[in-house]
């Protein structure tokens, strides 16, 4: 009897275990969140931002948009490129990265592609290449 409830149990197990499929993917959320932040975005504000505009004098951001979790900032910095010339200007930043525009000695607009790199400083690349080294005023 004993014998027959092992082979019952064994049938039992061999047939129910089967691959496990891969779960279904996951639905798309529609979000008016970008999901990266460009030079021009720090130029204007959509009437979505506008909705959640808010200025706070006690942090170095100059304003923010959005919602907990999917903030947009936007700064004033001021830095040096790799020669040590001064360059100062404005940029916008979701999360770890940003965009926005220097300006320089020699170039009047430059746009640049932002990266925090610790607390109130940032790493900077513009289309050639040049390497920023920047700090939020």
């Amino acid at each position: 009897m004993l014998k027959n409830y092992s082979l019952l149990f064994l049938f039992l197990f061999i047939f129910s275990c089967k691959k496990a499929d891969a779960p279904p993917p996951l639905p798309q959320v529609n979000s008016f969140y970008k999901s990266a932040v460009t030079a021009d975005d720090r130029k204007t504000i959509t009437a979505e931002e506008a909705k959640t505009y808010h200025v706070n004098t006690a942090f170095k951001y100059e304003y923010r948009t959005g919602h907990p979790g999917h903030y947009k900032y936007n700064y004033h910095v001021k830095g040096v490129n790799i020669h040590g010339d001064s360059v100062f200007g404005n940029i916008n930043t979701e999360g770890k990265y940003g965009a926005g525009i220097l300006i320089t000695d020699s170039i009047p607009e430059l746009e640049i592609s932002t990266e925090w790199i610790s607390h109130g400083k940032l790493k900077a690349l513009d289309k050639k290449g040049n390497e920023y080294n920047l700090i939020v005023k």
